[in-house]
């Protein structure tokens, strides 16, 4: 695919600009559904990390809730409303976790990942749902929100947030790009070709998965907490197989050519979704289900690939 004129960095920043300036000239609904595009694309960014390796996982939803319940959490329960404060407490909550299950999960590849990943997200679901103490099926509201001491006046507060959401999602992209391009992430691809030569060259490659897997539990959290604030609740179905379901449905259609496929894919997924819910909200399933067979069937490589299509090489 031929390489973009531009670094990752200077096309992050860019994009972060164009999308900021975005909240001048679209309606008040544009900007919620960019704030849930931006969310989710997140987590959808460290399934391009998994994926790169050869690994899917239908799990991600566990951490994703588990990021989005300790926004709540914190607040319920400890009076803490700083929600960068918050959020990174959701991100370092997911990334703790992973450590220790990651040293079960590096050991499998392949359909036992992906089941491995999916049984402990639906555990999660299953405590959260039985719980009263964390709302059971209900959930709970995520409470008060300030930014370091202040709270943004009502009429504002969507857009402050769509901020946070925008600088987190720059953020994102220049960490992660930066890690795939070292040597630990430049492995990815080797591991998913032949994974006993890279132990030949005395690299652990259950130590590469790990990493991989910590930073996309750590992208999955940081989602869910940045989609428990945009949505001002938290629930059981956060951590359901649906979500995760959801996630994978996102990555095929963002394609894993760039860094930026999961943001253009998740605004992709968001316009489909909120039609289909609009236009025929009894069959907005079916309508989902046909995207996804379409962008398989003619467009394998995802919705980032078309860019490649128009683009002459360099």
């Amino acid at each position: 695919m031929p390489r973009s004129p531009l670094s990752v960095p200077a096309a992050a920043t860019l994009g972060l600009i164009a999308f900021a300036a975005m909240a001048f000239v679209i309606p008040p609904n544009g900007i919620t559904l960019l704030l849930f595009s931006m969310a989710r694309a997140l987590v959808v960014v460290g399934l391009l990390v998994l994926l790169r390796a050869g690994l899917v996982s239908f799990g991600q939803a566990l951490y994703f809730a588990l990021g989005g319940y300790t926004v709540g959490f914190l607040s319920l329960h400890f009076g803490i409303t700083d929600g960068f404060l918050r959020v990174l407490i959701g991100a370092l909550a997911a990334a703790a976790l992973s450590i220790g299950l990651g040293f079960l999960l590096r050991r499998y590849r392949a359909i036992f990942f992906a089941m491995l990943s999916l049984a402990f997200s639906m555990i999660l679901y299953g405590l959260l749902v039985r719980s009263e103490a964390l709302g059971s099926t209900d959930g709970f509201p995520v409470g008060e929100i300030t930014w370091f001491g202040w709270r943004p006046d009502p009429a504002m507060e969507r857009y402050v947030l769509y901020g946070i959401v925008l600088l987190f999602a720059w953020a994102t992209c220049l960490g992660v790009d930066a890690y795939l391009r070292s040597a630990l992430g430049r492995l990815a691809e080797a591991i998913h070709d032949n994974e006993v030569r890279v132990e030949y060259l005395g690299v652990s490659a259950e130590q590469i998965v790990h990493v991989k897997y910590v930073l996309a539990a750590a992208l999955a959290g940081l989602s869910g907490a940045l989609m428990a604030l945009v949505i001002g609740h938290v629930d059981p179905n956060m951590a359901n197989w649906t979500n995760s379901g959801e996630m994978v449905f996102v990555l095929i259609l963002s394609g894993t050519g760039s860094i930026f496929a999961p943001f253009v894919g998740s605004i992709a997924f968001e316009i489909i979704h909120a039609g289909a819910m609009h236009y025929s909200p009894q069959a907005w399933r079916i309508i989902l289900g046909a995207a996804l067979l379409g962008t398989i069937m003619f467009v394998p490589g995802g919705l980032w690939s078309l860019f490649g299509r128009f683009r002459r090489p360099a």
